[in-house]
Protein backbone atom coordinates (compact mmCIF):
# COMPACT_ATOMS: atom_id res chain seq x y z
CA UNK A 1 0.00 0.00 0.00
CA UNK A 2 1.07 3.35 -1.08
CA UNK A 3 0.19 6.26 1.01
CA UNK A 4 0.44 10.08 0.43
CA UNK A 5 2.68 12.38 2.55
CA UNK A 6 0.94 15.69 2.37
CA UNK A 7 3.82 17.67 4.48
CA UNK A 8 6.87 16.39 1.84
CA UNK A 9 4.27 16.50 -0.75
CA UNK A 10 5.13 12.49 -2.07
CA UNK A 11 4.26 8.98 -1.53
CA UNK A 12 5.94 6.86 0.28
CA UNK A 13 6.92 3.58 -0.81
CA UNK A 14 8.71 2.34 2.42
CA UNK A 15 11.85 3.16 4.72
CA UNK A 16 15.07 2.38 2.62
CA UNK A 17 18.60 2.50 5.10
CA UNK A 18 21.78 2.66 3.41
CA UNK A 19 24.97 1.84 4.78
CA UNK A 20 28.25 3.08 3.49
CA UNK A 21 31.83 3.15 5.73
CA UNK A 22 32.69 6.10 3.81
CA UNK A 23 31.98 9.94 4.38
CA UNK A 24 29.86 9.49 1.23
CA UNK A 25 30.80 13.41 -0.03
CA UNK A 26 33.48 11.28 -2.54
CA UNK A 27 31.00 7.83 -3.48
CA UNK A 28 28.85 8.57 -6.39
CA UNK A 29 27.22 5.36 -6.54
CA UNK A 30 26.12 5.81 -3.23
CA UNK A 31 25.01 9.35 -3.65
CA UNK A 32 23.05 8.45 -6.84
CA UNK A 33 21.51 5.54 -5.45
CA UNK A 34 20.28 7.39 -2.60
CA UNK A 35 18.67 10.66 -4.44
CA UNK A 36 17.39 8.30 -7.35
CA UNK A 37 15.81 5.85 -4.54
CA UNK A 38 14.64 8.52 -2.92
CA UNK A 39 12.81 10.76 -5.74
CA UNK A 40 10.99 7.15 -6.59
CA UNK A 41 9.34 7.38 -3.86
CA UNK A 42 10.96 5.91 -1.04
CA UNK A 43 12.11 7.30 2.47
CA UNK A 44 15.62 6.97 2.29
CA UNK A 45 18.53 7.62 4.85
CA UNK A 46 21.92 7.06 3.83
CA UNK A 47 23.97 6.45 7.06
CA UNK A 48 28.16 6.97 6.53
CA UNK A 49 30.61 7.77 9.31
CA UNK A 50 33.27 10.40 10.14
CA UNK A 51 36.65 9.37 11.64
CA UNK A 52 36.91 12.15 13.26
CA UNK A 53 35.15 15.20 14.75
CA UNK A 54 31.58 15.00 14.88
CA UNK A 55 28.56 13.82 12.81
CA UNK A 56 26.37 15.92 10.67
CA UNK A 57 23.15 15.50 8.44
CA UNK A 58 22.35 17.04 5.56
CA UNK A 59 19.88 16.41 2.40
CA UNK A 60 20.41 14.95 -0.77
CA UNK A 61 17.61 15.50 -2.86
CA UNK A 62 14.76 13.92 -0.77
CA UNK A 63 17.10 11.57 0.66
CA UNK A 64 18.97 12.51 4.47
CA UNK A 65 22.59 11.45 4.70
CA UNK A 66 23.55 11.22 8.57
CA UNK A 67 27.43 10.99 9.31
CA UNK A 68 28.00 9.03 12.03
CA UNK A 69 31.65 9.37 14.12
CA UNK A 70 33.33 6.63 14.43
CA UNK A 71 35.35 5.58 17.07
CA UNK A 72 37.53 2.46 16.40
CA UNK A 73 39.28 1.27 19.80
CA UNK A 74 39.12 -2.73 18.37
CA UNK A 75 41.55 -1.60 15.53
CA UNK A 76 44.40 -2.25 18.00
CA UNK A 77 46.50 -4.92 17.09
CA UNK A 78 47.57 -7.82 19.59
CA UNK A 79 50.58 -6.25 19.77
CA UNK A 80 49.80 -3.09 20.52
CA UNK A 81 47.97 -4.26 23.80
CA UNK A 82 50.26 -6.95 24.78
CA UNK A 83 53.58 -8.14 25.36
CA UNK A 84 55.47 -10.10 22.22
CA UNK A 85 57.45 -12.66 24.18
CA UNK A 86 57.98 -14.50 21.01
CA UNK A 87 58.66 -11.32 18.42
CA UNK A 88 60.83 -9.34 20.74
CA UNK A 89 61.12 -10.84 24.51
CA UNK A 90 63.21 -8.22 26.12
CA UNK A 91 60.71 -5.12 24.84
CA UNK A 92 58.51 -3.04 26.98
CA UNK A 93 55.10 -3.84 27.61
CA UNK A 94 52.77 -2.04 25.18
CA UNK A 95 51.88 1.66 27.09
CA UNK A 96 53.83 4.48 28.74
CA UNK A 97 56.53 2.08 30.32
CA UNK A 98 58.98 2.35 27.66
CA UNK A 99 59.31 6.23 27.20
CA UNK A 100 59.00 6.44 31.12
CA UNK A 101 61.95 3.89 31.41
CA UNK A 102 64.03 6.28 28.69
CA UNK A 103 63.25 8.98 30.77
CA UNK A 104 64.08 7.81 33.76
CA UNK A 105 67.31 6.83 32.45
CA UNK A 106 68.18 10.41 31.12
CA UNK A 107 67.38 11.68 34.55
CA UNK A 108 69.83 10.01 36.10
CA UNK A 109 72.44 10.59 33.90
CA UNK A 110 71.74 14.46 33.87
CA UNK A 111 71.79 13.75 38.03
CA UNK A 112 75.02 12.11 38.16
CA UNK A 113 76.58 14.53 35.54
CA UNK A 114 74.87 17.49 37.98
CA UNK A 115 76.40 15.87 41.30
CA UNK A 116 80.04 15.39 39.93
CA UNK A 117 80.07 19.16 38.99
CA UNK A 118 79.23 20.48 42.16
CA UNK A 119 81.83 18.63 43.56
CA UNK A 120 84.23 20.02 41.57
CA UNK A 121 82.99 23.77 41.87
CA UNK A 122 80.85 24.27 45.10
CA UNK A 123 82.06 21.72 47.25
CA UNK A 124 80.69 23.33 50.57
CA UNK A 125 77.26 23.22 49.31
CA UNK A 126 77.52 19.85 48.77
CA UNK A 127 77.68 18.07 52.57
CA UNK A 128 80.46 17.68 55.36
CA UNK A 129 83.76 16.16 54.13
CA UNK A 130 82.78 12.48 55.29
CA UNK A 131 79.78 13.05 53.15
CA UNK A 132 81.81 14.69 49.98
CA UNK A 133 83.76 11.64 50.21
CA UNK A 134 80.93 8.99 50.30
CA UNK A 135 79.45 11.05 47.41
CA UNK A 136 82.70 10.69 45.39
CA UNK A 137 82.84 6.64 45.70
CA UNK A 138 79.34 6.45 44.80
CA UNK A 139 79.35 8.79 41.51
CA UNK A 140 82.30 6.61 40.81
CA UNK A 141 80.12 3.31 40.42
CA UNK A 142 77.12 5.37 39.44
CA UNK A 143 78.47 7.01 35.80
CA UNK A 144 79.87 3.55 34.62
CA UNK A 145 76.07 2.05 36.09
CA UNK A 146 74.03 4.85 35.10
CA UNK A 147 75.94 4.87 31.70
CA UNK A 148 74.73 1.12 30.91
CA UNK A 149 71.31 1.47 32.12
CA UNK A 150 70.68 3.91 29.71
CA UNK A 151 72.39 1.62 26.93
CA UNK A 152 70.25 -1.24 27.86
CA UNK A 153 66.79 0.62 28.50
CA UNK A 154 67.70 1.95 25.08
CA UNK A 155 68.06 -1.09 23.67
CA UNK A 156 64.48 -2.48 25.14
CA UNK A 157 63.14 0.50 24.28
CA UNK A 158 64.28 -0.45 19.98
CA UNK A 159 62.88 -3.72 20.95
CA UNK A 160 60.00 -2.45 21.96
CA UNK A 161 59.19 -0.34 18.65
CA UNK A 162 60.45 -3.04 16.80
CA UNK A 163 57.67 -5.00 18.27
CA UNK A 164 54.74 -2.94 18.03
CA UNK A 165 56.10 -2.45 14.12
CA UNK A 166 56.09 -5.80 13.32
CA UNK A 167 52.93 -6.45 15.36
CA UNK A 168 51.32 -3.94 13.19
CA UNK A 169 52.51 -4.97 9.95
CA UNK A 170 51.10 -8.47 10.73
CA UNK A 171 53.39 -9.83 8.03
CA UNK A 172 55.52 -12.54 9.65
CA UNK A 173 55.42 -16.02 10.10
CA UNK A 174 53.96 -16.10 13.78
CA UNK A 175 51.10 -14.08 11.74
CA UNK A 176 50.79 -16.38 9.37
CA UNK A 177 50.41 -18.91 11.95
CA UNK A 178 47.79 -17.32 13.80
CA UNK A 179 45.94 -16.42 10.89
CA UNK A 180 45.57 -20.22 9.70
CA UNK A 181 45.12 -21.52 13.59
CA UNK A 182 41.77 -19.55 13.88
CA UNK A 183 40.13 -19.82 10.02
CA UNK A 184 41.04 -23.64 10.81
CA UNK A 185 38.89 -23.06 14.73
CA UNK A 186 36.69 -20.86 13.72
CA UNK A 187 35.67 -20.93 9.70
CA UNK A 188 33.75 -18.12 8.78
CA UNK A 189 33.26 -16.75 12.33
CA UNK A 190 37.48 -16.11 12.72
CA UNK A 191 37.19 -12.37 11.90
CA UNK A 192 36.08 -11.78 15.12
CA UNK A 193 39.84 -12.87 16.00
CA UNK A 194 41.72 -11.32 12.66
CA UNK A 195 39.09 -7.86 12.21
CA UNK A 196 37.83 -7.17 15.10
CA UNK A 197 38.01 -4.02 14.28
CA UNK A 198 34.45 -4.85 12.13
CA UNK A 199 32.57 -4.58 15.60
CA UNK A 200 33.85 -1.08 15.66
CA UNK A 201 31.44 -0.86 12.83
CA UNK A 202 28.24 -2.39 14.29
CA UNK A 203 28.81 -0.20 17.58
CA UNK A 204 28.35 2.89 15.38
CA UNK A 205 25.35 1.84 13.19
CA UNK A 206 23.48 -0.94 15.17
CA UNK A 207 21.46 1.37 17.65
CA UNK A 208 21.24 3.95 14.75
CA UNK A 209 19.66 1.36 12.45
CA UNK A 210 17.19 -0.18 15.13
CA UNK A 211 16.08 3.15 15.62
CA UNK A 212 14.84 3.79 12.17
CA UNK A 213 13.13 0.47 11.72
CA UNK A 214 13.61 0.15 8.11
CA UNK A 215 11.73 -1.91 5.42
CA UNK A 216 14.92 -2.52 3.64
CA UNK A 217 18.53 -2.04 4.20
CA UNK A 218 20.90 -1.10 1.40
CA UNK A 219 24.60 -2.30 2.97
CA UNK A 220 27.15 -1.17 0.27
CA UNK A 221 30.12 -3.45 0.11
CA UNK A 222 31.79 -6.06 2.17
CA UNK A 223 32.25 -4.26 6.04
CA UNK A 224 28.11 -3.16 5.73
CA UNK A 225 27.08 -6.22 4.84
CA UNK A 226 27.87 -7.69 8.30
CA UNK A 227 26.16 -4.59 10.05
CA UNK A 228 23.12 -4.72 7.69
CA UNK A 229 22.95 -8.36 8.29
CA UNK A 230 22.79 -8.20 12.08
CA UNK A 231 20.26 -5.32 12.20
CA UNK A 232 17.97 -7.28 9.85
CA UNK A 233 18.22 -10.25 12.48
CA UNK A 234 17.40 -8.04 15.24
CA UNK A 235 14.60 -6.71 12.89
CA UNK A 236 13.32 -10.28 12.31
CA UNK A 237 13.44 -11.59 15.43
CA UNK A 238 11.30 -8.25 16.56
CA UNK A 239 8.58 -9.53 14.66
CA UNK A 240 9.11 -6.81 12.09
CA UNK A 241 9.69 -7.54 7.91
CA UNK A 242 13.13 -6.41 6.80
CA UNK A 243 15.24 -7.08 3.64
CA UNK A 244 18.60 -7.07 3.32
CA UNK A 245 19.97 -5.63 -0.08
CA UNK A 246 23.98 -6.05 -0.45
CA UNK A 247 25.76 -4.18 -2.81
CA UNK A 248 29.56 -5.70 -3.76
CA UNK A 249 31.38 -3.24 -4.94
CA UNK A 250 34.41 -5.67 -5.33
CA UNK A 251 35.73 -8.68 -5.13
CA UNK A 252 37.20 -8.61 -1.58
CA UNK A 253 39.54 -11.87 -2.12
CA UNK A 254 41.24 -9.84 -5.07
CA UNK A 255 41.52 -6.31 -3.62
CA UNK A 256 44.85 -5.26 -2.68
CA UNK A 257 44.46 -4.36 1.12
CA UNK A 258 45.43 -1.03 2.74
CA UNK A 259 47.07 -2.89 5.07
CA UNK A 260 48.95 -5.59 3.42
CA UNK A 261 49.38 -7.90 6.44
CA UNK A 262 48.37 -11.71 6.89
CA UNK A 263 45.08 -10.91 9.06
CA UNK A 264 43.38 -8.43 6.38
CA UNK A 265 41.83 -10.63 3.13
CA UNK A 266 41.21 -13.56 5.75
CA UNK A 267 39.39 -11.78 8.46
CA UNK A 268 37.00 -9.24 5.60
CA UNK A 269 36.58 -12.20 3.83
CA UNK A 270 35.39 -14.95 6.50
CA UNK A 271 33.32 -12.11 8.09
CA UNK A 272 31.91 -11.69 4.33
CA UNK A 273 31.23 -15.26 4.25
CA UNK A 274 29.24 -15.40 7.28
CA UNK A 275 26.49 -12.86 6.33
CA UNK A 276 26.41 -13.15 2.49
CA UNK A 277 23.32 -15.97 3.62
CA UNK A 278 21.52 -13.11 5.13
CA UNK A 279 21.01 -11.35 1.99
CA UNK A 280 17.89 -11.67 0.14
CA UNK A 281 19.50 -9.93 -3.06
CA UNK A 282 22.93 -9.24 -4.09
CA UNK A 283 23.70 -6.04 -6.12
CA UNK A 284 27.14 -5.29 -8.23
CA UNK A 285 28.62 -3.66 -10.74
CA UNK A 286 29.46 -6.25 -13.94
CA UNK A 287 28.24 -9.58 -14.56
CA UNK A 288 31.80 -11.18 -14.42
CA UNK A 289 32.08 -10.06 -10.46
CA UNK A 290 28.24 -11.76 -10.58
CA UNK A 291 29.63 -14.90 -11.18
CA UNK A 292 32.40 -14.77 -8.80
CA UNK A 293 29.71 -14.06 -5.99
CA UNK A 294 27.12 -16.49 -6.62
CA UNK A 295 30.09 -19.04 -7.06
CA UNK A 296 32.00 -18.23 -4.13
CA UNK A 297 28.96 -18.15 -1.88
CA UNK A 298 26.46 -20.60 -2.95
CA UNK A 299 23.96 -17.70 -4.27
CA UNK A 300 20.74 -19.32 -5.43
CA UNK A 301 19.99 -15.77 -7.73
CA UNK A 302 22.61 -14.33 -9.90
CA UNK A 303 23.22 -10.87 -8.66
CA UNK A 304 21.52 -7.89 -10.01
CA UNK A 305 24.05 -5.83 -12.38
CA UNK A 306 23.92 -2.07 -11.60
CA UNK A 307 26.62 -0.25 -13.29
CA UNK A 308 28.64 2.55 -11.65
CA UNK A 309 27.41 4.91 -14.63
CA UNK A 310 27.56 8.67 -14.37
CA UNK A 311 24.06 10.88 -14.53
CA UNK A 312 22.43 10.92 -17.82
CA UNK A 313 23.93 14.12 -19.54
CA UNK A 314 22.11 17.75 -19.61
CA UNK A 315 20.48 19.14 -22.96
CA UNK A 316 21.78 22.66 -23.62
CA UNK A 317 18.45 24.31 -21.85
CA UNK A 318 18.62 21.73 -18.46
CA UNK A 319 22.54 22.68 -18.11
CA UNK A 320 22.65 25.74 -16.55
CA UNK A 321 20.27 23.75 -14.27
CA UNK A 322 21.65 20.69 -13.51
CA UNK A 323 25.62 22.18 -12.77
CA UNK A 324 23.67 24.49 -10.22
CA UNK A 325 22.54 22.39 -7.53
CA UNK A 326 25.58 23.60 -5.17
CA UNK A 327 25.01 27.01 -6.13
CA UNK A 328 28.38 26.71 -8.10
CA UNK A 329 29.19 26.94 -12.23
CA UNK A 330 30.95 23.66 -13.22
CA UNK A 331 34.86 24.73 -13.02
CA UNK A 332 37.15 24.64 -15.93
CA UNK A 333 39.47 22.05 -16.31
CA UNK A 334 41.67 23.82 -18.22
CA UNK A 335 41.59 26.83 -16.75
CA UNK A 336 42.78 24.86 -13.51
CA UNK A 337 45.51 23.69 -15.27
CA UNK A 338 46.19 27.02 -16.70
CA UNK A 339 46.78 25.88 -20.58
CA UNK A 340 44.53 26.95 -23.25
CA UNK A 341 41.96 25.18 -25.95
CA UNK A 342 44.37 24.06 -28.37
CA UNK A 343 46.63 21.90 -25.73
CA UNK A 344 46.37 18.72 -25.73
CA UNK A 345 45.48 17.15 -22.50
CA UNK A 346 44.96 13.75 -21.30
CA UNK A 347 42.87 13.00 -17.91
CA UNK A 348 42.61 10.48 -15.16
CA UNK A 349 39.84 11.01 -13.18
CA UNK A 350 39.17 9.16 -9.84
CA UNK A 351 41.20 7.15 -6.77
CA UNK A 352 44.77 7.51 -6.98
CA UNK A 353 47.02 4.79 -6.04
CA UNK A 354 50.66 2.85 -7.60
CA UNK A 355 48.04 0.03 -9.17
CA UNK A 356 46.17 2.41 -11.33
CA UNK A 357 49.32 3.27 -13.47
CA UNK A 358 48.97 6.78 -12.41
CA UNK A 359 52.89 6.36 -12.49
CA UNK A 360 53.07 4.91 -15.96
CA UNK A 361 51.40 7.90 -17.29
CA UNK A 362 54.25 10.54 -15.70
CA UNK A 363 57.06 8.23 -16.83
CA UNK A 364 55.27 8.55 -20.42
CA UNK A 365 55.08 12.53 -19.99
CA UNK A 366 58.67 12.81 -21.43
CA UNK A 367 58.06 11.19 -24.68
CA UNK A 368 54.64 13.28 -25.66
CA UNK A 369 56.06 16.47 -26.62
CA UNK A 370 53.64 19.50 -25.72
CA UNK A 371 50.91 17.19 -24.21
CA UNK A 372 49.77 17.88 -20.73
CA UNK A 373 48.22 15.76 -18.45
CA UNK A 374 45.32 16.40 -15.19
CA UNK A 375 45.10 13.96 -12.30
CA UNK A 376 41.55 14.43 -10.89
CA UNK A 377 41.76 13.55 -7.57
CA UNK A 378 39.96 13.32 -4.18
CA UNK A 379 43.21 14.93 -2.39
CA UNK A 380 45.78 16.71 -4.88
CA UNK A 381 48.04 17.68 -1.70
CA UNK A 382 48.45 14.12 -0.58
CA UNK A 383 51.81 12.44 -0.42
CA UNK A 384 51.00 10.03 -3.44
CA UNK A 385 50.06 12.74 -5.70
CA UNK A 386 52.91 15.00 -4.61
CA UNK A 387 55.33 12.30 -5.38
CA UNK A 388 54.13 11.83 -8.86
CA UNK A 389 54.51 15.82 -9.56
CA UNK A 390 57.84 16.06 -7.70
CA UNK A 391 58.81 12.59 -10.52
CA UNK A 392 57.77 14.92 -12.91
CA UNK A 393 60.07 17.43 -12.08
CA UNK A 394 62.61 15.25 -11.97
CA UNK A 395 61.83 14.27 -15.32
CA UNK A 396 61.45 17.55 -17.17
CA UNK A 397 57.97 17.70 -17.49
CA UNK A 398 57.06 19.24 -14.06
CA UNK A 399 55.36 22.16 -15.80
CA UNK A 400 53.21 19.39 -17.84
CA UNK A 401 51.52 17.53 -14.71
CA UNK A 402 48.78 18.52 -13.33
CA UNK A 403 47.04 17.47 -9.92
CA UNK A 404 43.20 19.33 -9.78
CA UNK A 405 40.25 18.21 -7.16
CA UNK A 406 37.48 16.36 -7.52
CA UNK A 407 34.29 18.30 -8.55
CA UNK A 408 29.95 17.22 -7.75
CA UNK A 409 29.05 14.23 -9.21
CA UNK A 410 26.74 15.90 -11.14
CA UNK A 411 29.43 18.54 -12.66
CA UNK A 412 31.95 15.37 -13.69
CA UNK A 413 30.89 14.66 -17.02
CA UNK A 414 31.21 18.54 -18.29
CA UNK A 415 33.87 19.02 -16.36
CA UNK A 416 36.45 16.29 -17.94
CA UNK A 417 34.52 16.92 -21.16
CA UNK A 418 37.20 20.05 -21.79
CA UNK A 419 40.07 17.03 -21.95
CA UNK A 420 41.09 15.92 -25.28
CA UNK A 421 42.06 11.66 -23.84
CA UNK A 422 40.74 10.25 -20.77
CA UNK A 423 43.03 7.49 -19.80
CA UNK A 424 42.36 4.38 -17.67
CA UNK A 425 45.98 2.66 -17.36
CA UNK A 426 45.20 0.07 -14.61
CA UNK A 427 47.47 -3.20 -13.84
CA UNK A 428 46.35 -6.09 -13.72
CA UNK A 429 44.44 -7.12 -10.55
CA UNK A 430 41.55 -9.64 -10.54
CA UNK A 431 39.31 -6.50 -9.35
CA UNK A 432 40.41 -4.62 -12.40
CA UNK A 433 39.81 -7.48 -15.10
CA UNK A 434 36.12 -7.92 -14.51
CA UNK A 435 34.04 -4.59 -14.68
CA UNK A 436 33.87 -1.25 -16.60
CA UNK A 437 34.69 0.64 -13.80
CA UNK A 438 33.30 4.42 -13.19
CA UNK A 439 35.70 6.59 -14.69
CA UNK A 440 34.93 4.67 -17.97
CA UNK A 441 31.46 5.35 -17.87
CA UNK A 442 32.23 8.86 -17.23
CA UNK A 443 34.98 9.46 -20.09
CA UNK A 444 32.37 7.81 -22.69
CA UNK A 445 29.65 10.61 -21.40
CA UNK A 446 32.22 13.59 -21.88
CA UNK A 447 32.76 11.51 -25.63
CA UNK A 448 36.51 11.68 -25.00
CA UNK A 449 38.20 9.28 -27.01
CA UNK A 450 40.30 6.46 -24.12
CA UNK A 451 43.32 5.50 -23.99
CA UNK A 452 42.97 1.86 -21.31
CA UNK A 453 45.01 -0.73 -20.44
CA UNK A 454 44.56 -4.36 -21.95
CA UNK A 455 42.73 -5.95 -18.39
CA UNK A 456 39.99 -7.78 -19.75
CA UNK A 457 36.67 -6.27 -19.51
CA UNK A 458 37.24 -2.80 -20.07
CA UNK A 459 39.70 -3.59 -23.22
CA UNK A 460 37.17 -5.88 -24.64
CA UNK A 461 34.34 -3.43 -24.75
CA UNK A 462 37.01 -0.76 -26.34
CA UNK A 463 37.85 -2.25 -28.70
CA UNK A 464 34.21 -3.63 -29.88
CA UNK A 465 32.85 0.02 -29.64
CA UNK A 466 36.06 1.11 -31.64
CA UNK A 467 36.24 4.33 -28.97
CA UNK A 468 39.27 4.37 -27.78
CA UNK A 469 43.29 2.43 -27.84
CA UNK A 470 43.85 -0.53 -25.85
CA UNK A 471 47.31 -0.39 -24.43
CA UNK A 472 49.68 -3.25 -22.30
CA UNK A 473 49.51 -2.53 -18.57
CA UNK A 474 52.77 -1.48 -16.77
CA UNK A 475 54.57 -1.21 -20.59
CA UNK A 476 55.39 2.48 -21.09
CA UNK A 477 56.26 2.87 -24.41
CA UNK A 478 53.12 1.13 -25.45
CA UNK A 479 51.25 3.51 -23.45
CA UNK A 480 52.67 6.40 -24.98
CA UNK A 481 52.25 5.31 -28.46
CA UNK A 482 48.52 4.46 -27.90
CA UNK A 483 48.31 8.36 -26.76
CA UNK A 484 49.97 9.36 -29.34
CA UNK A 485 47.29 7.21 -31.71
CA UNK A 486 44.17 8.67 -30.15
CA UNK A 487 45.56 12.64 -30.35
CA UNK A 488 46.53 11.93 -33.60
CA UNK A 489 42.94 11.48 -35.13
CA UNK A 490 40.69 12.02 -31.89
CA UNK A 491 37.09 12.22 -34.41
CA UNK A 492 38.10 8.32 -35.43
CA UNK A 493 36.94 7.29 -31.93
CA UNK A 494 34.78 9.77 -30.91
CA UNK A 495 32.75 8.54 -33.97
CA UNK A 496 31.85 5.44 -31.29
CA UNK A 497 29.66 7.59 -29.16
CA UNK A 498 27.21 8.05 -32.12
CA UNK A 499 26.27 4.47 -31.86
CA UNK A 500 22.62 4.16 -31.30
CA UNK A 501 21.41 3.83 -28.03
CA UNK A 502 25.14 3.04 -26.81
CA UNK A 503 25.14 6.13 -24.02
CA UNK A 504 21.34 5.81 -23.64
CA UNK A 505 22.50 1.84 -21.59
CA UNK A 506 25.35 3.72 -19.67
CA UNK A 507 23.13 6.22 -17.98
CA UNK A 508 22.30 6.05 -14.30
CA UNK A 509 18.66 6.93 -15.15
CA UNK A 510 18.94 2.91 -16.60
CA UNK A 511 20.40 1.74 -13.75
CA UNK A 512 18.53 3.21 -11.20
CA UNK A 513 15.35 1.56 -13.00
CA UNK A 514 16.64 -1.80 -12.28
CA UNK A 515 17.38 -0.72 -8.67
CA UNK A 516 13.84 0.17 -8.25
CA UNK A 517 12.77 -2.61 -9.81
CA UNK A 518 14.52 -4.80 -7.20
CA UNK A 519 13.53 -3.02 -3.98
CA UNK A 520 9.77 -3.16 -5.62
CA UNK A 521 10.45 -6.75 -5.64
CA UNK A 522 11.54 -7.11 -2.10
CA UNK A 523 9.14 -4.53 -0.49
CA UNK A 524 5.85 -4.48 -2.67
CA UNK A 525 4.48 -1.38 -0.49
CA UNK A 526 4.29 -0.23 2.74
CA UNK A 527 2.63 2.71 3.65
CA UNK A 528 5.29 4.47 5.42
CA UNK A 529 5.22 8.59 6.32
CA UNK A 530 9.14 9.75 5.36
CA UNK A 531 11.11 10.47 8.59
CA UNK A 532 8.59 8.46 10.93
CA UNK A 533 10.18 6.21 13.39
CA UNK A 534 7.70 3.77 12.60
Amino acid sequence: METQNAGAGRTTRGRVVMLVDNKVEGDSRVQKAAESAAAAGWDVVLLGLVRSGNGRTWKLGDAEVRLLPLKTPLAKRHAERHRSPLRRPLAYPPGPMSAYRRQWAKAWRADVATRRAALRVAPQAVGTPLFRKAEKVRLTVAGPVSKAVQKWVGFRSRQTSQAQKAGRALRGPLDRAFTASWKSLKGPRAWRRLEPVLWDYELTYGKEIDALKPDLIHANDFRMLGVGARAAIRARAAGRTCKLVWDAHEYLPGVRPWEDNAHWIPGNTSHESEYAPFADAVVTVSDGLGDLLKERHGLKEQPTVVLNAPDRPAGADELAEEISKDGKPVPDLRELCGIGPDVPLVVYSGSPGPQRGLGDMVEALPQLDGVHMAFVVPAPAAGYIQGLLRRAQELGAGDRLHAVPYVPHWQVVPFLSAANVGCIPIHHWPNHEIALITKFFEYSHARLPLVVSDVKTMSEVTRSTGQGEVCRAEDITDLVRAIKAVLADPEKYRAAYDTPGLLDNWTWEAQAEVLDGLYTKLVPGTGRTPGSGS
